[in-house]
């Protein structure tokens, strides 16, 4: 766990989000740095599924792991009418944690199908690789940030058995030929 000092609290996250039972996977820089090569993320980025029963008690169970942290429920629950997001920030550790609610579309309930499981002493949700490729197309299509290209680079040298097939199955469902394209180029 000394490999990612946020693991600590990421643990202690999930363990909240499994006992409410609020399905989730982590995606973005955090899991990047465990499928590709380490980087530094400024967040951990979740998805999530929960419903606005849910958000009470989150709120609580999270300002008890952060006493000092910023969660706003108005923030959760806007978040929640709007399928956008919120995020909790600690100020003690500098962590924060970007909650993404699901808008459930098909290849969002894949990637809640598929997750896998990391064991760090605490087993965490965890897109898959080639799922979080996708994703990072997706955030390329939308940001047109050159981040996002060297992320999957950085996933692909080091992940040697990608289902390609699965990969390109969505990168033509998603309309992503021209971003993959790009991958390629890298």
């Amino acid at each position: 766990m000394t490999k990612y000092p946020e693991l600590k609290n990421l643990v202690k996250i999930t363990k909240v989000l499994d006992e409410l039972k609020i399905s989730y996977y982590i995606t973005g820089g955090f899991a990047v740095s465990i499928y590709g090569r380490p980087r530094f993320t400024a967040d951990v980025d979740i998805v999530i599924k929960m419903s606005s029963l849910q958000v009470n008690n989150f709120a609580i169970k999270l300002h008890k792991i952060f006493p000092k942290g910023y969660i706003d429920k108005n923030q959760i629950n806007n978040a929640l009418v709007q399928k956008g997001e919120f995020n909790i920030i600690d100020p003690e550790s500098g962590l924060k944690i970007d909650f993404f609610i699901t808008k459930n579309n098909e290849f969002e309930k894949e990637c809640f199908k598929k997750a896998i499981q990391q064991d760090f002493g605490y087993k965490v949700n965890f897109t898959t690789p080639e799922n979080l490729i996708i994703s990072k197309l997706i955030w390329y299509r939308d940001s047109q940030s050159t981040r996002q290209l060297e992320d999957i680079v950085s996933v692909m040298d080091i992940q040697k058995d990608l289902d390609i097939n699965y990969l390109k199955n969505w990168i033509r469902k998603l309309g992503l030929n021209d971003e993959w394209e790009r991958v390629k180029k890298s």
